[in-house]
C-alpha cells in the first residue's frame, strides 16, 4: 500500500529518548554522521540548528531523509519514501550505529518510538473539517450549534496499551493548529497532521535488542494503520476535504 498516495505528505519517523545526555565532541558527531553518509550518500548536507545537529538530504521533489541529535534523543526521519522499507533501511542503521559512536548503553534508553505520519494541505477551517469528519455522528456533535457556530478546536488524542504490562503503547493524534481568530486554512497555513506513534516504554536489556524492538514496533505500526487509522481517520478527513463536508 502507498500511504502517500492518501494524503498530501507521509513520514516515517523514529526517536531513541535517552536518560542522559549525549557527548558533543566534534569527532564522535562527524564520526557518526560520516558512517551514515556513506551508506546513504544522498545525506551529505550537515547542518546546525537550536539545541540541535542535524545530517539532511536535499529536497527532491518532496522527498528527503533526515538524522538529528539533541541534548537526550537521536530522532531519524524519512519524508515521503518511495516504501516503508526505504524509511526502515533509515531507522535501522541509526540503531545499529548509534549505540556505538555515541556510547548508548541498553540502560540510558527512556523509549524507543516509531511515528507514521500522513500530512493534509487544506484551504478551509481545518477544525471543522475534523470534527465533521469524526465527529459529527457522535454525541460530542451535540456540542456544536452548526447553524450558527463555529468549531475552533477538534483535535482528539487516544492512547492504548498494547501489553498487559503498558511497556508497548500507541497513540493516535490530530493536530489542526488553528487559532481561535483563525476563519480557514490559505496558502500558507499549516496542514492537518494525523500522528500514528507507537512506543515501546522502559529499558533495553542488550544492544541487538534496538533493532528488535524497531521490527516488533513496525509490525504494530502497519498493523494499526492499515486495519484503523486509514480506514477510519485517514480516509474520512481525506474525503471531507475533497467533498467540502
Amino acid at each position: 500500500m502507498s500511504y502517500g498516495a492518501l494524503c498530501s505528505d507521509f513520514y516515517v519517523n523514529q526517536k531513541i529518548a535517552l536518560k542522559l545526555d549525549l557527548p558533543g565532541a566534534r569527532e564522535t558527531v562527524l564520526d557518526m554522521f560520516d558512517r551514515i553518509r556513506r551508506e546513504l550518500p544522498q545525506m551529505d548536507r550537515f547542518r546546525r540548528y537550536e539545541g540541535e545537529l542535524a545530517l539532511e538530504s536535499p529536497d527532491e521533489e518532496r522527498s528527503y531523509c533526515w538524522a538529528a541529535l539533541r541534548q537526550t534523543s537521536v530522532r531519524s526521519g524519512w519524508v515521503n519514501p518511495e516504501s516503508l522499507v526505504q524509511a526502515y533501511r533509515l531507522h535501522r542503521l541509526i540503531l545499529e550505529t548509534a549505540p556505538y559512536f555515541l556510547s548508548i548503553s541498553p540502560l540510558d534508553v527512556d523509549h524507543l518510538e516509531l511515528v507514521f505520519g500522513f500530512d493534509f494541505e487544506a484551504e478551509r477551517n481545518r477544525d471543522a473539517i475534523v470534527f465533521n469528519a469524526l465527529l459529527a455522528d457522535t454525541p460530542l456533535a451535540a456540542l456544536v450549534d452548526s447553524a450558527s457556530e463555529t468549531v475552533l478546536e477538534a483535535q482528539p488524542l487516544i492512547g492504548i496499551a498494547l501489553d498487559e504490562d503498558r511497556h508497548t503503547q500507541a497513540f493516535l493524534e490530530i493536530k489542526t493548529r488553528g487559532r481561535p481568530n483563525e476563519a480557514g486554512g490559505g496558502p500558507n497555513a499549516e496542514p492537518i497532521s494525523i500522528y500514528l506513534t507507537v512506543r515501546h516504554l522502559g529499558t533495553l536489556r542488550a544492544i541487538e535488542d534496538f533493532t528488535t524492538a524497531f521490527a516488533a514496533l513496525a509490525g504494530h505500526a502497519e498493523r494499526l494503520a492499515e486495519q484503523r487509522v486509514i480506514p477510519h481517520i485517514v480516509v474520512p478527513i481525506r474525503e471531507a476535504i475533497v467533498t467540502g463536508g
